[in-house]
């Protein structure tokens, strides 16, 4: 018996289309599902947009204050897609609310932000989804288990990258992202927070850190209106950048594993160089987010001179056979995120978290927080 669930979808920028859109696909790849979707309201204070939204995508409703959402009883699940500040403050008030919630990375500020969120929804007992949505690539989820398996042997290091130019045009706006108290640690939170999700997906828990940071693009100008996405200012107000545009960090993995997390919004000539590289005493994988269904291994006893294939992911890896019957053909970012929708759902209709969890993104702020302090002390910090 398939059962209707009201969502809506809180903030609709850029993630919050990704988010109505991927609940849309959902079942028409994964039919199986015990749960269908009605878009029931739309929040967003930018006038218009959420009307836009509605018309566009179907929502029963368009409102412009969020608290709309969370007094509604049609809604059962809400989408929070809203900007970084706000992510515990509606977040708590919807979980409160009896509402199941997918929110965003990195869920607030801080990590304490992300814990009040944990914290709500536990005791509240409704799901909490992540947008982690790195970890839903089939090529990932095929890293994961031969890395687990013992495929690469022990692993003794890991890289992880996540370089991108979104903010490398000195003329980018100054919008709240570069702001310490609505951005929280900039390139950390955008970017960082995906690296240390793929990190313990794939390694498990990092054990301590220590990290380097720096604003190479000092100044920006203040926006004259409503901005979406990466909006360009010129002539308007210079105001200074508050938070990080680069890190790099040094991890040990409780495991005995090291590895290095670098993360740039600044780089010129780099559009989403997501990826990292495992080694491991017997062979190693490698993965780029813009060869998102390929994966390099390599295996065996050579040691040395010891080939590297690619394995181009087909039905057996991940949720791949719920979008294309045959290894190579290609998947996309969005398709990520139908995943994650799915997940989400899932866990709603088993009562059983499935996916990226609150708990993960606990981890993921406790590890920026600690990159923070570890500039600040100029030390290696013990995670908990």
């Amino acid at each position: 018996m398939v059962s209707t669930l009201g969502v809506a979808v809180v903030g609709f920028g850029w993630m919050g289309r990704v988010h109505a859109q991927a609940y849309a696909r959902v079942p028409h790849h994964f039919p199986q599902l015990p749960v269908r979707t009605e878009l029931v309201c739309v929040a967003d204070e930018v006038p218009g947009r959420a009307e836009e939204a509605a018309g566009q995508y179907g929502f029963t409703a368009a409102v412009h204050d969020w608290r709309e959402i969370a007094a509604d009883p049609r809604v059962q699940a809400v989408s929070i897609a809203a900007p970084n500040f706000l992510h515990r403050e509606i977040g708590v008030a919807m979980a409160e609310a009896g509402k199941h919630i997918w929110i965003e990375k990195p869920v607030g500020l801080t990590a304490a932000d992300a814990r009040a969120v944990a914290d709500a929804v536990a005791k509240a007992g409704v799901q909490g989804a992540v947008g982690f949505n790195y970890r839903n690539a089939p090529a990932v989820a095929h890293a994961r288990e031969l890395i687990a398996s013992g495929g690469i042997g022990t692993v003794t290091h890991v890289r992880i990258r996540l370089f991108s130019d979104y903010a490398a045009h000195p003329e980018g706006a100054l919008t709240w992202r570069y702001e310490r108290e609505r951005g929280g640690s900039g390139v950390l939170g955008d970017l960082a927070s995906h690296g240390v999700d793929l990190a313990r997906f794939l390694l498990g828990d990092i054990a301590s850190l220590t990290a380097d940071t720096a604003v190479f693009i000092p100044e920006r100008a203040r926006p004259t209106g409503a901005t979406a996405g990466h909006t360009r200012a010129t002539g308007g107000e210079l105001g200074p950048v508050e938070n990080e545009d680069y890190v790099n960090c040094l991890l040990r993995f409780t495991s005995g594993a090291r590895g290095v997390l670098e993360a740039c919004r600044v780089s010129v000539g780099e559009q989403n160089n997501y990826g990292f590289e495992v080694h491991g005493t017997q062979g190693a994988v490698f993965w780029d987010f813009r060869r998102m269904g390929e994966l390099a291994v390599s295996r065996g006893t050579a040691y040395q001179d010891q080939a590297v294939s690619t394995v181009y992911v087909g039905p057996g890896h991940g949720e791949y056979a719920a979008f294309q019957p045959g290894s190579a053909n290609s998947m996309g970012y969005d398709d990520l995120k139908v995943i994650e929708a799915y997940l989400f759902l899932r866990s709603i209709a088993e009562n059983t978290a499935y996916g990226a969890t609150l708990d993960d993104a606990v981890h993921s702020a406790a590890a920026l927080d600690a990159m923070t302090r570890s500039v600040e002390q100029g030390t290696w910090v013990p995670l908990a």
